[in-house]
């Protein structure tokens, strides 16, 4: 049984100086009382009470622990209370990771959002593109952007997110815009690093999924610069749609093949856990839930 339980109830019954006392207030049985006394003696190896048929007293090992324990016991209650807390309302630090791109997107704006609306919540943001174990790197709510693959994980999806083909004005009035993604093969792209020496992507062709390998004229382990060097017509790209939107809408880039987009591309928050959340974990993703869902509703 826990130590602290055992200690609990003898200062309970030093303070009413009864068994009996102190089981009505504790709410336990006096044989319970009786049991967890002598338990907390034996790992002690000590006497801690004085018994007789009309009192109870304390020796000297009991004063002592009395006295020392108090402290123990103040610190634990406030500890306690301020755990529980965290349970029933939105406060602490949550500990975010997602991929590096997403900090070019809305995902600031929408932790600043949250910030504002529960001012007693702090963040961590973690942006890598690196495989975390959440558990070890204490990690609450991992997003990512495409498939989960670790079954372990619990997985809400927030909003389908497509991949985009896409070069400059320039790039596609040289070379050709591609009308089916096998002639992409024929083309200078623009890839991630992660892809390695020979990367293939990955589309959709009569609800299948259908590799192209390219030629990799440059890669980059973080989509900004091979956005930047697509804008000047050095290459093709295929990023999340919500990284190279804002170039398609000025007009830098223009997009092709939407109709092969996969249908797996899921912005997704993955967490450990179903049971015993905390408060600031399930305000953010109830809050992730409703901006999403509110976007796709206004097409966006």
């Amino acid at each position: 049984m826990d130590s602290i339980d055992l200690i609990k109830t003898f200062r309970e019954v030093a303070s009413q100086g009864s068994f009996s006392r102190a089981a009505s207030k504790l709410d336990v049985s006096k044989a319970t009382v009786s049991k967890y006394i002598a338990e907390l003696e034996t790992r002690l190896g000590v006497r801690l009470l004085n018994r007789s048929t009309r009192a109870v007293s304390l020796t000297d090992a009991g004063s002592l622990l009395l006295e020392r324990s108090k402290p123990m016991m103040e610190m634990f209650e406030d500890t306690q209370a301020e755990v529980q807390e965290h349970a029933s309302r939105p406060t602490g630090r949550l500990r975010i990771s997602a991929p590096l791109g997403a900090g070019q997107g809305d995902l600031p704006r929408l932790i600043g959002e949250f910030m504002g609306h529960y001012p007693d919540v702090s963040i961590t943001l973690h942006l890598t593109n690196r495989n975390l174990d959440m558990a070890e790197e204490g990690i609450d709510l991992s997003l990512h952007f495409g498939p989960v693959e670790d079954e372990n994980l619990i997985v809400r999806k927030l909003a389908r997110r497509s991949l985009v083909v896409c070069a400059s004005p320039a790039y596609w009035k040289k070379h050709g815009k591609p009308t089916h993604p096998r002639e992409l093969a024929a083309h200078e792209a623009l890839t991630h690093s992660r892809m390695g020496l020979h990367p293939q992507w990955r589309f959709e062709v009569d609800g299948e999924p259908f590799d192209v390998a390219v030629k990799s004229r440059m890669d980059a382990t973080e989509a900004a610069p091979l956005i930047q060097v697509a804008t000047m017509g050095f290459g093709v790209i295929y990023l999340p749609e919500m990284l190279v939107q804002p170039y398609i809408d000025q007009g830098e880039l223009v997009p092709v093949l939407q109709s092969y987009a996969r249908s797996d591309m899921w912005f997704s928050a993955a967490y450990l856990q179903r049971r015993h959340n905390s408060a600031a974990l399930r305000a953010l993703l109830d809050f992730f839930d409703m901006r999403f869902s509110r976007a796709a509703k206004a097409g966006r």
